[in-house]
């Protein structure tokens, strides 16, 4: 692969600034089980190449399946005729300062090889997983899937880049539904598929998995008789799942650099942030420390250089509550002003990196778990996101939880069903008192974060540990 691409790269006939080829090739497998039958067993594999052109100040891209010369050709002759085409309306210079000369390479960690399970083995797993969950004849459905992928990219630019990546990743769900007459009730393993990381079979074969299938089968079935959650201002406990989606969407989305530019409002929406609020904007309580982070071992999107060839590296997006810097590609911070990160993304060989968020974490605090619950006279406890609602400004929230139990006098008590919760992102995160130490953050993934036209579905990992908010509005349905 490296001698045709750099071969190519280094002889197309095109009076470009800069060119740079990026080549991903996909193998990726889904097996999914419900009520102990086979419902998918599929196999997808893609191959091509994105071609990006700097002219005059202007970026183009233009992608081709086949990675022969004359195709590589004529995509990068496409690209150049989009940059030039494109230059007549440019709004900000592009140099080749926003591609800089990079070496290196990243695998993912893993124990157990993706081909270390035959399907009909895995099939066999997740049947047996289904069969465990149905702990109760109210049990109504299970289900069970996991999704592997195999990822290699190449990288090569005219100015001398060379990077290889391959990642390697499993994704795994299962939960089940209960029902009792009108009443019904969901319990998934920490909300849907929320299990995704980077590594082999190790991640689904632990020693405390068929506790765990058992557990959430028990749960949906308790769930049924209990109490509604109250409608009341009270103190909020979140458990690192439900904070995944908490970061994710009031924190990771409103950072992005494009968005805030304005690149996002006609599909996802824009951002209550503004350019000049960075270094200075109280985003939170003096305990929010958030980090981008894509060099953490074994979360769901972790490498070591973007889409573009930026160098990954940790830094304080939000630190002791002050803003500090976006979540912005090389481009996005010569046009803002603002210090970014390496978060250059695209989903695949056909799409052109954008703005994304990667890893982003909410760094570990002081207190344990019982210590928190032991200071609570009266909160709400909640885990597993269930559904999630945000305005198009990131401003506004409601989300809904899978599982609730009530505080009471420093003691977690009754089960609560159907939780949820409301407010807006700068008063949640300024009521955030106290922040759950390291035994008991977490991480978790999603390969289903939608962003861009055409529609790029990426993936992302978000850890935390528990942690507690003041006087936050809870209510049932």
């Amino acid at each position: 692969m490296w001698s045709e691409l750099s071969l190519a790269v280094t002889t197309f006939d095109i009076p470009a600034d800069w060119i740079g080829i990026r080549a991903v090739k996909e193998n990726c497998s889904t097996r999914r089980v419900r009520d102990g039958l086979p419902q998918i067993n599929g196999k997808t594999s893609t191959m091509g190449a994105m071609l990006e052109v700097l002219v005059n100040g202007c970026l183009g891209y233009a992608a081709t399946n086949s990675l022969e010369l004359p195709s590589l050709q004529a995509a990068a002759q496409a690209a150049y005729q989009q940059a030039i085409t494109a230059g007549q309306w440019w709004i900000y210079p592009f140099k080749q300062t926003e591609r800089p000369k990079v070496v290196g390479e990243y695998y993912s960690p893993h124990l157990q090889p993706l081909d270390a399970l035959t399907p009909g083995e895995i099939n066999h797993l997740l049947v047996r997983i289904c069969e465990k969950l149905k702990v109760d004849h109210k049990i109504v459905q299970t289900t069970a899937s996991a999704t592997t992928t195999e990822r290699e990219s190449w990288f090569v630019s005219t100015n001398g880049s060379q990077v290889y990546q391959k990642i390697i990743s499993l994704g795994t769900h299962y939960g089940a539904i209960a029902q009792d007459g009108a009443i019904v009730q969901q319990r998934s393993n920490n909300g849907w598929q929320a299990h995704c990381y980077q590594g082999g079979w190790e991640l689904l074969k632990q020693d405390q998995l068929w506790h765990r299938v058992q557990q959430i089968g028990e749960q949906a079935v308790e769930l049924l008789t209990a109490p509604e959650c109250p409608n009341t201002s009270t103190n909020l406990m979140l458990a690192p799942d439900q904070m995944m989606l908490q970061i994710h969407e009031s924190v990771g989305h409103p950072l992005e650099i494009d968005r805030i530019l304005g690149d996002e409002r006609n599909y996802a929406g824009g951002s209550f942030v503004t350019i000049s609020d960075f270094g200075k904007l109280p985003y939170g309580s003096s305990l929010m420390n958030i980090t981008f982070d894509p060099t953490v071992p074994g979360q769901f999107a972790s490498y070591s250089f973007d889409d573009t060839g930026a160098v990954a590296t940790r830094e304080y997006v939000i630190k002791e509550g002050i803003l500090q810097r976006g979540l912005g590609s090389l481009e996005s911070q010569a046009r803002s002003g603002v210090c970014g990160v390496a978060c250059a993304r695209a989903c695949s060989w056909n799409r052109p990196p954008i703005d994304r968020m990667a890893n982003l974490n909410l760094e570990p605090g002081n207190t344990s778990l019982e210590e928190m619950v032991a200071n609570i006279e009266h909160g709400v406890y909640m885990e597993s996101n269930r559904s999630w609602s945000i305005d198009d400004r990131r401003y506004k929230f409601q989300f809904g939880c899978e599982y609730a139990k009530l505080i009471e006098n420093g003691k977690l008590t009754q089960t609560l069903r159907n939780p949820n919760y409301r407010a807006t992102t700068p008063e949640f995160w300024h009521s955030l008192t106290q922040v759950g130490n390291a035994d008991n953050w977490e991480m978790y993934g999603t390969a289903m974060c939608g962003k861009g036209e055409p529609n790029q579905a990426i993936w992302v990992g978000h850890g935390s540990p528990v942690c507690l908010f003041a006087n936050v509005e809870v209510f049932s349905h």
